[in-house]
């Protein structure tokens, strides 16, 4: 039976190097560790094991209680629920800045929750330094200098907080639920966070109407009954040229590093708007990345309000006219058809992503993602047999493939070389790379006999072995005779 980890929260006012220590303890660049104060917003999960403890860390983002902007008030409030299911609290301080009045309210705040915590007086990167910690013993807790970048002092904090930890090391791990990792990505403000939260059943993400809330990936776990699933939330992507601050630069390449990390992507798009050359740019990542993807029309509510109130114009200015094909229907079923279409032209690259409508905000059809995910999923590990492999093949009727090559293409042999995504090799008569739409033939094929949903295929070419030594033989034949 799989029991809820201890957890470890981190606290503390902006830019005191939370995520620095987030990062040293789990053993990962899991936050993003900048100069600028505000990055983290969101909660950031983490797992560590320190002497055969095992428990979760969470980063949280930087605290100001009576700040009341909006995005502040979330962080408070995101910070709020992660400290209420915490075994232990870390509170990082700045020891080279001194106990300011910050600290110490913060420091008050956490006393009333009545959980522990101790104090890790962060920038202490030297023991000479160390004295600097002294002005914070009037808070009245245990406190440990460290130097969360070098790694000093983070001994003796992990042996204080895990102290009252079991020790899980050399149980048995039989019977886990396996994790499928989902990253959630696409463009700025098409509701990424909102989809989360709904998925999750609680505020896990930040929501707000200002672009680029989420910086950080936020990562989820959900537990459906034997199944597992880890949501990466991961801030919004836009091109170069359109990021200015450094920690928008460093959320797109962490977003994209997330995206490879996961098993499945759910690209997210505003259906209010129509697919732009934005997602086709991130869809292209995501392809690219191997990922089995989802492509998710979201806010398709406002879509079907729009398409019904052009619908109604359109009857107004001219009551005879019949529906044509300029003139979308307002029929769900119907619209989603034509929609569908539009999509697919703008995204041929993913004709095996599957398409959904939803509205995340209501959470209209965002339940059967759950299906989608498992069924792309388990596709994208498939394994074929050789045998079935080649008797497929021989079924194939591979003149039907188009090829500007010169020579007719032969595939004498095919065997699948891994997954995630499935990867085959075939053996060719071919000395050049099988043109692109030949591959695409031959992948159609492959998709209507053998289940891949929602993953890519790859192919990679070799000459058969037997042609290479024939030619090799030749060729020594003619250099004898010379």
């Amino acid at each position: 039976m799989n029991q809820k980890l201890p957890s470890i929260v981190i606290v503390g006012r902006p830019n005191v190097g939370k995520s620095t220590l987030f990062n040293r303890l789990t053993g990962s660049r899991r936050s993003i560790v900048t100069d600028e104060p505000g990055i983290t917003r969101d909660r950031i999960y983490g797992s560590a094991n320190w002497r055969g403890r095992q428990f979760e860390i969470v980063d949280t983002g930087g605290l100001v209680p009576d700040d009341r902007a909006a995005i502040p008030r979330e962080i408070l409030k995101q910070a709020q629920a992660a400290i209420a299911g915490a075994a232990a609290l870390v509170l990082v301080v700045d020891a080279r800045a001194g106990a300011t009045p910050l600290d110490l309210e913060l420091a008050r705040n956490l006393r009333r929750t009545g959980k522990p915590f101790v104090i890790a007086a962060n920038k202490v990167d030297s023991l000479r330094q160390q004295d600097l910690a002294a002005e914070f013993y009037e808070i009245g807790a245990d406190i440990f200098p460290v130097s969360a970048e070098h790694g000093m002092g983070v001994d003796a904090l992990l042996d204080r907080v895990t102290t009252d930890f079991a020790i899980t090391e050399g149980e048995s791990e039989d019977g886990a639920p396996s994790e499928t990792e989902v990253a959630i990505i696409g463009r700025p403000n098409v509701g990424k966070s909102t989809l989360l939260n709904r998925l999750a059943g609680a505020e896990r993400s930040i929501v707000s109407a200002e672009p680029g809330t989420t910086r950080d990936a936020v990562d989820t776990v959900v537990q459906r009954g034997d199944r597992r699933y880890r949501f990466i939330d991961t801030a919004g992507i836009r091109r170069k040229g359109k990021t200015s601050l450094i920690a928008e630069k460093l959320s797109v390449v962490m977003a994209r590093k997330h995206l490879e990390l996961a098993d499945v992507a759910l690209l997210v798009c505003d259906a209010a708007i129509g697919v732009t050359a934005g997602d086709a740019t991130i869809a292209g990542y995501a392809q690219e990345s191997g990922r089995s993807v989802i492509v998710v029309m979201n806010k398709w509510d406002l879509a079907l309000e729009e398409a019904r109130q052009a619908g109604q114009k359109a009857q107004r200015q001219s009551p005879t006219r019949q529906e044509t094909k300029e003139n979308l229907p307002t029929d769900p079923r119907r619209l989603a058809a034509e929609y569908e279409a539009l999509v697919r032209e703008k995204l041929k690259f993913l004709s095996y992503a599957p398409i959904v409508f939803i509205s995340a905000l209501s959470g209209e059809h965002v339940e059967q993602l759950y299906a989608l995910i498992d069924h792309a999923a388990e596709a994208r590990k498939r394994r074929i047999a050789t045998a079935d492999l080649n008797r497929w093949l021989g079924t194939v009727d591979l003149a039907r493939g188009t090829s500007p090559a010169a020579r007719r293409v032969k595939i004498y042999y095919m065997t699948q070389a891994s997954v995630s995504p499935p990867t085959f090799i075939l053996f060719t008569n071919q000395r050049q790379r099988l043109h692109f739409s030949y591959e695409r033939f031959l992948e159609n094929r492959l998709r209507e006999h053998f289940d891949f949903f929602g993953s890519p295929v790859r192919f990679i070419q070799r000459f058969r072995e037997r042609e290479r030594d024939d030619k090799g033989r030749s060729a020594r034949k003619r250099r004898r005779a010379d």
